[in-house]
């Protein structure tokens, strides 16, 4: 039997027909766009726990439609910075180590998500002198500047230091300018070893990735 629509019905189809329009724009409109997601992960382990996160969660950024990079600083030769001066007057650093090939990289990608397992309440050796090797992109310019960050670790227990060493992670990000952000409500992701089996600390570490594709996808409409 046919019937008329009520005005709240009415309302209701409308609505959900300009969301699954807007849905169609939005998908047809970053399918043209060129983003790219840098995953870091610090840890000497590079099949551990740290590697795992970030695999995970740069697999949900290419869901999404990013390209996604990872670096793995204990696979690479990284000598900690001497604070030569070089880069206070010309661009690049005097050491030439696997560092000289991985500036252009930090330079095109839009974001960033940093994984640090817990030592002594911060971030590893590694991932130290990574980046503190990044100081000739600060003093060129500030390079990373409005680029997209957030992070996350993952330790030996549920309070066993992963907030201080994110805030250790976001340090590095605000000094080179750079948007950070966390997973909506705190500081990032917050995972208990062995990764695989939090479930909820895996939930932070994924809503982080995810805050990090929204921001990107904001600010570069």
């Amino acid at each position: 039997m046919d019937r008329s629509l009520s005005l709240v019905e009415i309302v209701k189809v409308l609505n959900d027909a300009r969301r699954s329009l807007f849905s169609l724009e939005y998908r047809s409109f970053w399918s043209d766009v060129n983003l790219k997601i840098v995953g870091i992960s610090g840890s000497p382990n590079e099949d551990g726990n740290s590697a795992r996160i970030v695999e995970t969660c740069l697999a949900l950024a290419e869901e999404r439609g990013f390209e996604v990079e990872r670096i793995d600083p204990a696979g690479l030769d990284v000598a900690p910075c001497s604070d030569c001066g070089t880069c206070r007057d010309e661009k690049g650093c005097s050491i030439t180590d696997d560092m000289v090939g991985i500036y252009d990289l930090l330079e095109e990608a839009d974001g960033f998500f940093v994984v640090s397992p817990v030592y002594f309440g911060t971030l590893t050796a590694q991932l130290k002198a990574f980046f503190d090797r990044t100081l000739p992109l600060r003093r060129a310019g500030f390079a990373l500047k409005n680029k997209v960050g957030g992070a996350a670790a993952v330790g030996g227990s549920r309070n066993g230091g992963q907030e201080t060493t994110i805030q250790t992670i976001h340090a590095w990000m605000h000094i080179h300018g750079m948007i950070v952000v966390g997973d909506n409500s705190h500081f990032g992701g917050t995972v208990q070893r062995e990764a695989a089996d939090d479930t909820l600390g895996m939930e932070t570490a994924r809503a982080t990735i995810k805050k990090i594709c929204d921001t990107i996808e904001l600010i570069s409409r």
